[in-house]
C-alpha cells in the first residue's frame, strides 16, 4: 500500500473516532452499517472513475477538478434533502423555489468538497471532538438553529421556549433520543456545523496570512497625498475620421489571433431577442371580478368571526386567511369610518391595484402598551417530544390548577418549579420580564398580558398547550387596535382573454418563423423588441421572466436564428435565437464587430503616434504642429481622471511613470495619443512617523476580498462544467 494511501486511511479512522465520540457524548445511535457500506462501496466507483448507471452524456451533470458528477448520486442526494424538508415542514409537496435551493446548495457542496476541502488538508486544519459538541450541542451554530425553523424562521415548536428561542434543555435531550431518520437529520447538522468551522479556519489563516511591508504603505500615502503639476498634449482616436483607416480581413484576423485573450469567454451563455404579447384582464374581466367581490362582501355581514375565517379561506386568493391588528398610523382601510364604526362593519370592494380587497372590523381592543406576566405551561408534549397529554387533559389540569391558586390552595412559584413544562422560565419563575405587542410572543399569550390587568389570572390556549397566566403588572399608557379581516380577490384575465393574448403570438410565429421573417415582422408591426442576454444553461427564470425553465431548455437545443413561442403566467412571446456563445475563446464572427472597432483604434493609434513624432520632442512644438492645445493641470494622484479625457489608465501611468521636470515620449493610451510633462510633485501632508495606519488600512482591504478572491481563484483553476439542468 502506497503512503498515500496510509495517510488517507489514518485520516478516515481519525475522522470517524472524532464521531464516534460525539455520538457518545450526545447519545447518538450509529449503527448505521448499512449506509456505511453504500458509501464505501460509492467512494470506491467514484474515485475509480467508474459508474455504476453508465457513462452517457445525460448521466453527467458536469465536471469540477476533472471529477465527473454522476446524476444519479446527485438525485439520491436530493432526494434525501427534500425528505427531510418534507418532514420537517408534514406536507409531502416540495415549492420548486426550495428545490432550486436544494440542487443549487448540493452543487457548490460539490464545489466545496472537489474544490475547497483539499485546501485544509494541505494547511493542516483539524476540528476537535470538544469544539464540534460545542457547537452543535452547548451553543448551537446558527444553521442548527436553522434547520430547526421553518423556511419563515420559526423555530419548532418541540424545540421553542414562548419567546421563540431555542429551549437548549429539550435540544439536547432531543440529541440524546434521537433514532432513524431523526438520528441522519443531527448527523448531516453536525457535518454542516463542522464543514463552516474548516472554512471560518481557512478563512482566518488566508487573512492572516496576507501582509503589507511598509514600502506598500508609503506607496499608498503617496497615493493618498501626492499632488502633481502636469502639462500635455492629447490627440483623440476618434480626431481621425473612419474612412482614413483601411482594414482588409487579414487585418481584422492579424488583430483577433494577437488579442484572442481579450475575447475569451469564462463561461457558455445564449442571448434571445423576443417580442411579447401581454395578458391583461379586459373590460369585462373586470367587471366579472368586481361581481364577484361585491358578493364576497355581503357575504361577511352578520356573520361571527369563526364563519368569517370559513369565508375569507374560500374567496381570497390561495385560501389565505388574514386578520391583523392595527393602529389609527398603521391602519391600511382606506375609509376613516373604520375608527368610527361598530364591530362588524364590512367595508368594499376597493380595487387596489393587482386585487379586490374587502374588510371587516372583527374587534376593537384597548391594549397597555407593556405587561408583564409569569406562567406555567401544561404543554401537550414532554421533555422527550412523545405525546404526553391530549388536549382535553391539559385543558382540565390547567382549569383545576387555576381553581387551586385562586383559593389559595398551591403556591404559584412552586408550581412554576414542580408542574410547568417551560424550561425556559422556570429558574426565573415562569416570568420573561417586560414585553410589548412586537417582543414576538405568541399573540394569546401576548393579549393575555396587554389586554388583561393587574392581578389577572386565567387559563390561555397556545399552540404550546395551555397556560395559566398572572398578570403582574401593566403600563399606565393605552391604546385602541383595530383587528381587521381581509380578502384578497386577485385581478386576473380570464381563460378567454389568455386564449385571445396566444393567438396573437401563435400567428406571429407562424408567420415570422425564421430570423430574417421574425426581424421583419417586428419592425412592420412596430412591436417592442425585447433582449435577454447571457442566459445559463441551468438559469430557471430570466428577467421579466419567470419560470423560464421550458424557454432556457428550447434556447441550449436550438440553433441560430431558430424562431419559437412560448407561454408564461402573464404574457406569450415569441422569441428568436439570437447569439450562442460557448465556453473559451469566442469565435470570429461573433466577436468581429468588437475587433474591427479595436483593430481600427489600433491604425489609427500608429497614425497619431506618427504624427507626434513629426511634430517636435516637446508639447508646444507638438501643439503648434498639430494645432492641438496644451494643456496644464493640478492632479491627486488618487484621482485617476484627467481634465478634458477622463479616465485613462495608461495615460495616468506614464504620469505617474514620469519624473519631476521630464517629458514622456507620445504613447499611445486607451482613448487617444499622447505627451505628458511633470512640472512639479507635491504632498498635501507631512510624511508620517510610521506607516502603522496605512499598513492596517491596507490590510483591512486585502482582507475584505481576499475570501472572495480566493474562492474563485480556485474554482477558476478547477475548471467548473456545469449542467445541471439535465436534472429536468
Amino acid at each position: 500500500m502506497s503512503k498515500e494511501k496510509n495517510e488517507n486511511t489514518v485520516k478516515k479512522k481519525e475522522s470517524r473516532s472524532v464521531l464516534e465520540s460525539i455520538r457518545r457524548r450526545t447519545g447518538l445511535l450509529v449503527g448505521i452499517v448499512g449506509l456505511a457500506l453504500v458509501i464505501f462501496i460509492l467512494e470506491s466507483l467514484l474515485g475509480s472513475g467508474a459508474s455504476i448507471f453508465g457513462g452517457s452524456e445525460m448521466s453527467t451533470l458536469g465536471t469540477i477538478n476533472g471529477k465527473r458528477i454522476d446524476r444519479n448520486e446527485f438525485i439520491i442526494q436530493m432526494e434525501n434533502q427534500m425528505n427531510m424538508y418534507r418532514q420537517r415542514n408534514g406536507s409531502n409537496d416540495v415549492p420548486d423555489a426550495i428545490r432550486n435551493q436544494v440542487i443549487e446548495q448540493l452543487w457548490q457542496q460539490y464545489i466545496r468538497d472537489l474544490v475547497i476541502k483539499p485546501q485544509f488538508d494541505k494547511a493542516g486544519i483539524v476540528i476537535g471532538e470538544d469544539e464540534l459538541y460545542d457547537r452543535v450541542v452547548v451553543h448551537p451554530a446558527q444553521s442548527i438553529i436553522q434547520n430547526l425553523s421553518d423556511q419563515n424562521g420559526k423555530l419548532n415548536e418541540q424545540f421553542a421556549l414562548p419567546d421563540g428561542s431555542l429551549d437548549l434543555i429539550k435540544w439536547k435531550q432531543a440529541v440524546q433520543n434521537v433514532v432513524g431518520d431523526q438520528e441522519m437529520a443531527v448527523r448531516q447538522m453536525e457535518d454542516q456545523v463542522k464543514e463552516t468551522r474548516y472554512f471560518e479556519k481557512y478563512r482566518t489563516l488566508v487573512t492572516k496570512g496576507l501582509y503589507v511591508t511598509t514600502a506598500e504603505a508609503k506607496e499608498l500615502f503617496k497615493a493618498e497625498n501626492t499632488r502633481l503639476n502636469v502639462s500635455y498634449v492629447h490627440k483623440h482616436f476618434d480626431a481621425i475620421s473612419d474612412t482614413a483607416v483601411k482594414l482588409s480581413d487579414r487585418d481584422i484576423e492579424k488583430y483577433y489571433k494577437e488579442h484572442s485573450y481579450l475575447y475569451m469567454n469564462p463561461e457558455t451563455t445564449r442571448k434571445i431577442e423576443y417580442v411579447s404579447f401581454n395578458v391583461v384582464p379586459s373590460a369585462e374581466d373586470l367587471a366579472s371580478l368586481e361581481k364577484e367581490a361585491q358578493e364576497a362582501a355581503e357575504s361577511l355581514k352578520g356573520k361571527t368571526f369563526a364563519e368569517d375565517s370559513l369565508i375569507i379561506a374560500q374567496e381570497s386568493e390561495n385560501g389565505a386567511i388574514s386578520v391583523q391588528n392595527f393602529t389609527k398610523k398603521t391602519m391600511i382601510v382606506r375609509d376613516s369610518s373604520i375608527f368610527t364604526s361598530p364591530v362588524g362593519t364590512v367595508f368594499g370592494p376597493y380595487n387596489e391595484g393587482a386585487y379586490f380587497k374587502i374588510y371587516k372590523l372583527e374587534a376593537i381592543n384597548s391594549l397597555a402598551d407593556s405587561a408583564r406576566v409569569r406562567h406555567i405551561l401544561i404543554g401537550l408534549n414532554d421533555a422527550q417530544q412523545q405525546p404526553k397529554r391530549s388536549k382535553e387533559q391539559a385543558k382540565t389540569e390547567a382549569d383545576s390548577l387555576l381553581t387551586l391558586i385562586k383559593e389559595k390552595k398551591a403556591d404559584f412559584e412552586e408550581l412554576v418549579k414542580t408542574v410547568s413544562d417551560d424550561g425556559g422560565s422556570i429558574d426565573k419563575g415562569g416570568d420573561y420580564g417586560w414585553f410589548n405587542e412586537s417582543t414576538g410572543f405568541v399573540e394569546p399569550y401576548t393579549n393575555a398580558g396587554l389586554m388583561g390587568t393587574k392581578g389577572n389570572i386565567s387559563v390561555v390556549e397556545t399552540q404550546f398547550g395551555y397556560h395559566i397566566i398572572e398578570v403582574l403588572d401593566v403600563s399606565k399608557t393605552r391604546y385602541t387596535s383595530y383587528k381587521v379581516a381581509q380578502i384578497f380577490k386577485l385581478i386576473a384575465p380570464s381563460d378567454e382573454t389568455n386564449q385571445a393574448a396566444y393567438a396573437k403570438a401563435s400567428r406571429f410565429n407562424g408567420e415570422h418563423n425564421t430570423a430574417e421573417l421574425f426581424d421583419k415582422g417586428v419592425e412592420k408591426e412596430k412591436l417592442t423588441l425585447r433582449a435577454a442576454d447571457n442566459i445559463k444553461e441551468g438559469d430557471r427564470q430570466l428577467q421579466n421572466l419567470e419560470q423560464a425553465r421550458e424557454l432556457v431548455k428550447w434556447v441550449y437545443s436550438a440553433k441560430k436564428g431558430e424562431v419559437g413561442v412560448f407561454s408564461f403566467n402573464d404574457k406569450h412571446i415569441v422569441a428568436k435565437l439570437s447569439g450562442i456563445k460557448n465556453k473559451g475563446v469566442l469565435p470570429l464572427e461573433e466577436v468581429k464587430d468588437q475587433v474591427t472597432f479595436r483593430a481600427k483604434q489600433a491604425k489609427k493609434a500608429e497614425l497619431v503616434l506618427a504624427e507626434f513624432a513629426n511634430a517636435g520632442k516637446n508639447i508646444n512644438e507638438i501643439a503648434n504642429k498639430l494645432n492641438i492645445e496644451p494643456r496644464t493641470i493640478e492632479l491627486f494622484t488618487r484621482d485617476h481622471n484627467i481634465d478634458g479625457i477622463g479616465h485613462d489608465e495608461v495615460m495616468m501611468g506614464t504620469i505617474l511613470g514620469t519624473k519631476q521636470g521630464s517629458t514622456s515620449k507620445a504613447v499611445a493610451g486607451e482613448l487617444g495619443a499622447f505627451v505628458v510633462s511633470v512640472n512639479t510633485v507635491g504632498s498635501d501632508a507631512s510624511e508620517p512617523k510610521d506607516y502603522r495606519e496605512y499598513k492596517a488600512q491596507r490590510e483591512r482591504s486585502l482582507s475584505g476580498r481576499s475570501d472572495y478572491e480566493a474562492y474563485n481563484a480556485l474554482k477558476e483553476l478547477a475548471d467548473i462544467e456545469d449542467h445541471k439542468s439535465r436534472l429536468d
